[in-house]
């Protein structure tokens, strides 16, 4: 096996080039040097502050939208509670119609069939007047053939000329 010596960094004096922990100082003091020449840990701070100025504003419209949904959320379930005490109401309204409507209708079905027995009644009253009214016409009639049956079998010719002639006198008297 081949095996060759590599220098180490204590071999040389610290200030020597070949030293590679003087190398890399030397290499380091430049890097920062040179960062420090163009201004970057300025830059890099002025980039940081406007980022975190950046987060504050979006934190700060985040608040904002949070707030006003939540605004919005309180607004939308108000009106959520009015809606069903809106509707509680319209459906109370309309059962108390319908019992009004209810109980006018049975009122007005009352007072109808009332209306109707008492014409019924009315009615078959004047049917039994109007039956009586003939049931006595037609016995007024009878009993008038049988007693002009029974006068003109009865009277002679002259009684039976008196009786008329009375009888004309009396349809004249009652007529006037």
């Amino acid at each position: 096996m081949l095996y060759t010596m590599v220098p180490l960094a204590g071999d040389y004096p610290f200030l020597s080039l070949n030293n590679t922990n003087t190398v890399v100082l030397i290499a380091f003091v430049i890097f920062v040097g040179v960062l420090l020449y163009f201004k970057v840990p300025g830059k890099a701070a002025e980039a940081l502050d406007k980022r975190a100025e950046g987060i504050r504003k979006d934190l700060e419209e985040a608040r904002a939208l949070r707030d006003e949904a939540q605004a919005l959320l309180a607004s939308f379930e108000r009106k959520h509670k009015d809606v069903a005490k809106q509707t509680d109401d319209i459906v109370a309204a309309a059962r108390t119609e319908a019992q009004l409507a209810a109980d006018e209708a049975r009122s007005n079905l009352t007072d109808t069939i009332a209306r109707r027995l008492k014409a019924a009644e009315e009615q078959i009253e004047a049917a039994e007047a109007r039956a009586v009214r003939e049931v006595r016409d037609q016995a007024i009639s009878v009993a008038t053939a049988a007693a002009a049956d029974v006068i003109a079998k009865n009277l002679s010719k002259d009684e039976a000329d008196a009786l008329v002639d009375a009888a004309i006198k009396d349809a004249g008297a009652r007529l006037h």
